[in-house]
């Protein structure tokens, strides 16, 4: 006789469980803006609205509490998928989290970071409609799009924003251009200066920034017509989490969209 477990996903034959899944857990990067961290958590909740009956936990490279090594001790010697709450490749996905998780005791693997994917675009795409996003065939001549985000030194980092920036820009039917708040150029200023030279004076600023804070509010501020609000809690965020741990963890529904090969 087949039994269905009170736990959704967990289903039993002949009373035999199946095993529990991985963990998830959420990797920040820790901000001293509170708004970043109230994101966060909403974030978490989606998730845990989405999946019913997956752990999940929550861990900061820095600055908030609890801190990455702290919630892998907490998990002892269980099974865990780290996803990276990071839009592309950098020195956080490369080292800090991979350290972490090979120091601990728990069985952590860590999945690709959220960018780039066709999710992001349309979460990028819905930011800018509610800012008053709209073109028709004549005002699309002169619009433009800057994609602004954090920055990193690690050139696989601008790589992975170009190839968002790429996938914006065929949605959009606009240029869309990326630019950097620190460590990276070109600047917000210098990439509006420089679409304005080619006829494009209607530049909006999309924000690539997965919580508000300091650098989104620069950013922000620097858009000559509308600026988006960040990625925040857009269902399609909570949809590519769960996807990102998905990849990893083996679990049925990891085949959505991948990106097609870009040029970069």
């Amino acid at each position: 006789m087949n039994r269905i477990s009170s736990q959704p996903g967990l289903v039993s034959l002949d009373d035999r469980r199946r095993p529990e899944p991985p963990a998830l857990v959420l990797v920040a990067h820790g901000s001293r803006d509170p708004r970043t961290l109230n994101t966060v958590h909403r974030l978490l909740d989606q998730v845990r609205e989405q999946r019913p009956g997956l752990p999940v936990h929550l861990g900061h490279i820095e600055l908030n509490e609890p801190l990455l090594p702290d919630t892998l001790a907490s998990l002892g010697t269980a099974e865990a998928v780290l996803v990276p709450l990071l839009l592309s490749r950098g020195y956080h996905v490369k080292r800090d989290i991979p350290e972490m998780a090979a120091a601990s005791a728990a069985r952590a693997r860590v999945a690709a970071p959220l960018g780039p994917h066709p999710l992001l675009v349309e979460t990028l795409h819905a930011r800018l409609i509610e800012a008053g996003w709209s073109t028709d065939e004549e005002t699309r001549r002169t619009s433009a799009v800057v994609l602004a985000a954090a920055g990193s030194r690690d050139p696989d980092s601008a790589v992975d924003t170009r190839r968002t920036a790429h996938l914006l820009s065929a949605r959009l039917g606009v240029p869309v251009v990326p630019a950097y708040a620190s460590a990276a150029t070109p600047t917000v200023d210098t990439a509006i200066r420089a679409l304005a030279a080619r006829g494009r004076d209607r530049v909006a600023v999309a924000s690539y920034f997965t919580a508000p804070g300091l650098f989104a509010t620069q950013c922000a501020g620097k858009a000559p017509w509308i600026a988006s609000a960040p990625l925040g809690t857009h269902p399609a965020m909570a949809d590519l989490i769960l996807h990102r741990y998905d990849q990893v963890a083996g679990r049925r529904g990891a085949t959505s969209p991948e990106l097609p090969a870009l040029a970069v």
